[in-house]
């Protein structure tokens, strides 16, 4: 009978709700610091790497989330890092840094830098240009000075 009983009791502990499916149990994703990493642009790689994970675990744990992968998922949570950086690059130029206003002019008001290359030989550039009027101005002054002298 005590055999029985050991059977019995071994059956009992095999029933569905505790069956071992087999592998390794799956690793927790604090989902709360992996939107914290997307909000800073984090890459899938980094944030797996942070979260303690491989990239393939973490792609598979948000697809189980029901996200398409991890590409969707990031661009659902990057979004208030980009906000945050771009207040912090406006604050940056309202307070007079001037490559941040130049960098947000060729942004946002489609501003570029302009590389001027003379067209031909005869072409001078503007500095010589001023020099050379310059020059024309004192000479005429000078000369003008001289014929009120003489008269």
């Amino acid at each position: 009978m005590a055999k029985q009983t050991e059977n019995e009791s071994k059956k009992k502990k095999k029933t569905p709700a505790t069956k071992n499916k087999g592998g390794r149990p799956r690793k927790v994703i604090d989902w709360e610091q992996l939107e914290k990493l997307c909000a800073i642009h984090c890459t899938g790689e980094e944030c797996a790497s942070v979260l303690g994970v491989s990239y393939d675990a973490l792609n598979d744990a948000i697809k189980r989330a029901g996200y398409s992968g991890f590409p969707e998922y990031f661009k659902k949570h990057s979004g208030p890092g980009k906000a945050s950086l771009r207040r912090m690059q406006f604050k940056s130029a309202e307070s007079g840094n001037a490559t941040m206003l130049i960098w947000l002019g060729k942004q946002y008001l489609g501003q570029r830098d302009y590389k001027y290359e003379p067209l031909d030989e005869k072409e001078i550039p503007l500095d010589r240009l001023v020099e050379k009027l310059t020059i024309l101005r004192e000479q005429r002054i000078a000369k003008k000075s001289e014929e009120n002298d003489g008269s």
